[in-house]
């Protein structure tokens, strides 16, 4: 898979931005807080519905403005698709595919699938359960979109159910005595059947998940640090999941087993929401044992397994990789140069060339610079270079579109 062409518009820093784009290496270089970030976050949001820097929509439609549009043209053997994304804090974000109005965005997961390497892949390691959490549910829902839609649903289940726990705490410790304490326990009882169902597909696709990364991991880790303790990676829930098949019934069980504590602390205690993934060097878990060096090692070896895992099932999915080669030694620079070597398509964002390994020779070179204008500063593509290797490769197409003007299906409408 490649992105042909990426066209953003209000998108943080960038007023707008239309770029015609051919696979290999892709290079942005620009100083800190040029934006060069920003337009492959722009393209991982179309991937994955979501950003690896924030968890609000607000900080990514710039300044002044009430909406951000993002569209992505990927080619995947042959086959080409435009996704649409229309991104409004302040209400619901709206998706079209080709000419085809989406209705909700979620259709757009699988249409653009990208791996990001970056300095915050450290948070996957030294972070929160939450962000292991992520690191899963973001596989899951590339590979199977529709698992997507079952996690959006356990989520509002969860939310629907942790207001009632707070709200009517007080009736509910009454017991089924009292009629309002017997209302609010029936409604427990209905919102405790959907989160066990929901509940149980999502950890279910999780298990199924590191089933799989259980061996990719562990590889990838001891291919960049060879000299360390071996990685391995298990689940950690709050059901037993020892027997895959009644998981649904084993979370209900426990929910009924919790639901004293939950009533009085009220909030769900049981649940994918509270599982993590626990991270081993030898016997001692990662997260706070490892050297800087290994907490490194272990995070790229995460995306690693992530990419080779994606790879294997389709085609090559884009490979981003976000100021990453500063923060690495040599060993894992050269990792990295072998694996982008063979991608269809590789992002690379960079301060300085300095920062490069010497034998990354990017296709096509944009340079991010900043302007300052009566709306605020804002970023642009400055002239792009020739590769260094391809005299005869003309620097790619830079088009500044009126205001409009729509060669996009669906401009339009999204």
């Amino acid at each position: 898979m490649y992105i042909r062409e990426l066209d953003l518009r209000d998108f943080r820093s960038w007023s707008e931005l239309n770029l015609d784009l051919n696979p290999g290496i892709v290079l942005f270089v620009g100083r800190n807080g040029f934006g060069k970030t920003n337009i492959v976050e722009a393209l991982g949001y179309v991937a994955h519905l979501s950003s690896h820097r924030v968890n609000q929509d607000a900080p990514l439609v710039r300044q002044g403005t009430s909406s951000a549009r993002v569209s992505a043209t990927a080619v995947n053997q042959g086959r080409e698709l435009t996704a649409h994304l229309l991104i409004k804090p302040h209400a619901a974000n709206q998706a079209q595919i080709n000419r085809t109005r989406c209705k909700t965005p979620r259709e757009l997961l699988g249409v653009v699938k990208t791996v990001l390497f970056s300095p915050e892949d450290l948070a996957l390691v030294r972070g929160e359960p939450a962000e292991r959490r992520r690191y899963l549910d973001d596989i899951v829902a590339t590979r199977t979109p529709r698992l997507a839609g079952v996690k959006a649903d356990y989520d509002k289940v969860l939310r629907q159910r942790n207001a009632l726990l707070k709200s009517a705490s007080s009736a509910m410790r009454r017991g089924y005595g009292d009629t309002e304490g017997a209302s609010a326990l029936s409604t427990l009882d209905v919102w405790d059947t959907q989160l066990a169902s929901l509940g149980a597909q999502v950890i279910a696709a999780r298990l199924e998940l590191i089933d799989q990364l259980t061996e990719l991991i562990p590889a990838a880790y001891e291919g960049l640090a060879p000299e360390s303790r071996p990685a391995h990676i298990a689940y950690k829930s709050t059901v037993d999941v020892t027997d895959r098949e009644v998981l649904e019934a084993v979370m209900l069980a426990e929910l009924g087993a919790k639901r004293h504590r939950e009533i009085e602390r009220g909030i769900s205690l049981v649940g994918p929401h509270r599982d993590d993934v626990e991270l081993h060097l030898g016997t001692a878990p990662a997260k706070g044992f490892a050297s800087h060096g290994e907490t490194w090692s272990y995070a790229i070896s995460l995306r690693f397994a992530e990419f080779q895992l994606l790879r294997s099932e389709d085609s090559d999915p884009v490979l981003i990789l976000d100021d990453v080669f500063a923060e690495l030694d040599a060993k894992r620079r050269e990792k990295l140069v072998k694996l982008a070597a063979d991608v269809e398509q590789v992002f690379i964002t960079a301060a300085v060339d300095e920062d490069l390994p010497e034998n990354l020779i990017p296709m096509q070179r944009f340079e991010i610079g900043v302007e300052d204008t009566d709306s605020g500063r804002i970023s642009i593509l400055r002239t792009p270079d020739k590769s260094p290797t391809e005299e005869d490769t003309a620097a790619p197409r830079i088009e500044e579109k009126e205001h409009g003007e729509s060669d996009k299906a669906g401009d339009e409408d999204v």
